[in-house]
């Protein structure tokens, strides 16, 4: 699937399912704002070296958090601990699903993703 949402930053880095963009990196701390295109989700995966928050800002979605799933929508909060399984799925079959997410550890790079499950093949 396409990202069609014309809210996408001009920093913003193409996914399968969407993008993201990194709106504010401190050591140890990072702040990013993603979009989950109509119908996709993430892959199932864990961190070893960061835990995340994320609250959702428009649409709604499927969270998966270690053994949990949980609806979420607008005003949602949602804690990954450091090691959890985690995932996110758009449930809208138009609408994207807009996510700001507030990443804590000593690591913060991308290759610190385990993917346990991936609709993409990764």
């Amino acid at each position: 699937m396409n990202s069609t949402n014309n809210d996408m930053p001009a920093n913003a880095v193409k996914r399968p399912w969407g993008w993201y963009a990194t709106t504010l990196q401190m050591p140890g701390y990072k702040t990013k704002v993603f979009s989950v295109d109509p119908a996709a989700r993430l892959s199932l995966q864990i961190h070893h070296r960061r835990k995340e928050m994320w609250s959702i800002v428009r649409g709604e979605g499927l969270c998966t958090v270690g053994n949990n799933l949980m609806q979420v929508s607008e005003n949602s909060l949602i804690s990954v601990p450091r090691g959890a399984k985690h995932r996110i799925e758009n449930l809208s079959s138009d609408t994207p699903l807009v996510v700001s997410e507030v990443q804590i550890g000593d690591y913060l790079e991308e290759d610190d993703i385990v993917r346990l499950d991936d609709d993409f093949g990764r």
